[in-house]
């Protein structure tokens, strides 16, 4: 345990699994009481255990992003529980089966762009909303290296989403920093979790993919991805307004 972030309450969306888990657990590591959110309240309980075990302090909140009355509720269980929010980190992101544009069923469009887009722009909405009458804060988004920066045929629903919400980041960094609340955003590529494994694909085969097709030879560990967030969040990045960190191994290099 180290005492970065001690004293600070931070809340971590989409905190039950994979990315997510790994910036609560590493939060938590450096002092920070951590909640985790999410729609299933089972992957939520099993990261606050794995915290607690590991000498931190965490609590669970089901919530759905998609819906306003829920994230207002969250923001203020947060500081009815703990008495502040000092930072948020935004890590939703969904993907629909993959579909040329003028084939995507309009409900997987209104489903990506809902919690990809809408979801993060509500969070902020909240989050900013407490923050900015409460001495500030710092928002970190989890972006993605599609969208803004790469583009893959068949996946332009969920890379349109992705290249709005980091064009949100910096409009919402432009418009708060005068408030008090540094908001930036990291991007990931392929990262060593569910979400970056193909249907029926072993682990095997991802690694001979990752090797073939990252120059970097390998995904992501989550535990990179948590390290840039938790940079981005601390004091030492006071000068990063709008700063959008890719972390792809070189992919989009």
């Amino acid at each position: 345990m180290t005492a970065r972030f001690t004293g600070r309450t931070v809340l971590v969306t989409g905190g039950g699994t994979g990315i997510g888990r790994a910036i609560a657990l590493a939060f938590a590591r450096e002092g920070a009481s951590v909640v985790v959110a999410g729609r299933r309240p089972g992957p939520l309980e099993e990261t606050v255990a794995l915290v607690t075990a590991a000498g931190g302090e965490a609590t669970a909140a089901t919530a759905d992003v998609t819906r306003p009355e829920e994230v207002r509720a969250l923001v203020e269980g947060v500081v009815a529980g703990y008495g502040s929010l000092d930072v948020a980190v935004n890590n939703v992101g969904v993907f629909v089966p993959p579909a040329r544009i003028a084939d995507i069923p309009e409900d997987d469009w209104h489903t990506v762009m809902d919690a990809n887009l809408t979801g993060l722009w509500l969070s902020m909405k909240y989050e900013i909303g407490h923050m900015r009458g409460h001495g500030g804060g710092a928002i970190v988004n989890v972006s993605s290296n599609l969208g803004a920066h790469k583009r893959l045929a068949t996946l332009g629903a969920y890379a349109t989403s992705k290249a709005a919400a980091s064009v949100l980041t910096r409009s919402a960094a432009l418009d708060h920093i005068g408030d008090g609340v540094r908001i930036n955003a990291v991007s990931p590529g392929p990262v060593d979790t569910s979400m970056s494994s193909r249907p029926g694909e072993s682990a095997a085969d991802k690694a001979e993919r990752m090797g073939r097709d990252v120059p970097a030879g390998r995904a992501g560990a989550p535990e990179e991805i948590a390290a840039a967030v938790l940079y981005l969040a601390s004091d030492e990045a006071g000068y990063a307004v709008g700063t959008e960190l890719v972390l792809d191994g070189g992919v989009t290099a």
